[in-house]
């Protein structure tokens, strides 16, 4: 009867943790899903006008739906991971965790064309030179999300002389 409490309490345990580890099972991590989405370095689709087609298959963007527009990183991921310690900029979305590359990076926009419908997902490709804009978060601080890409940097806003008063 010992024995059997025992292994009956053990069980119980095990399912307990596994409830609990669960959820973390297979669950990609923000910096894990940005390389999957946008890194592709030491590549470059400049000569295969099916680079997008076939990328975003590989990598998972075509599954459930096709995601309308991404791009791929032909940089070393240390070189895209030091953009976090680059130009400080405001994201999109408002949020203050973005930055800008301080030189041009290899890219390949991927954007749906007109006669793209799931199933069957078809992109534009195009090779280009941009500077590049990432959030990055978390310890170590890395880049977990493609904000966008811009033929030139961005400049900051001069400050206005106060207006002048009329009499």
């Amino acid at each position: 009867m010992a024995l059997k409490s025992l292994v009956l309490l053990s069980l119980l345990v095990l399912v307990l943790l596994l409830v609990q580890v669960q959820p973390s099972l297979g669950k990609e991590s923000a910096a894990a899903k940005f390389r999957r989405q946008h890194m592709d370095s030491g590549s470059s689709s400049s000569s295969n006008p099916n680079y997008c087609n076939q990328m975003m298959k590989r990598r998972r963007m075509t599954h459930g739906r096709c995601k309308p527009v991404n791009t791929f990183v032909h940089e070393s991921l240390d070189d895209v991971k030091a953009v976090c310690s680059q130009k400080n900029i405001t994201c999109k979305n408002g949020h203050p965790n973005c930055y800008q590359s301080k030189s041009t990076m290899s890219i390949t926009d991927c954007r749906e064309t007109g006669s793209s419908k799931y199933p069957n997902c078809a992109y534009k490709t195009s090779q280009k030179q941009k500077y590049i804009t990432v959030a990055c978060e978390g310890t170590p601080y890395v880049p977990v999300h493609f904000d966008g890409a811009v033929l030139l940097p961005a400049t900051p806003v001069p400050s206005l002389p106060p207006p002048h008063r009329l009499l």
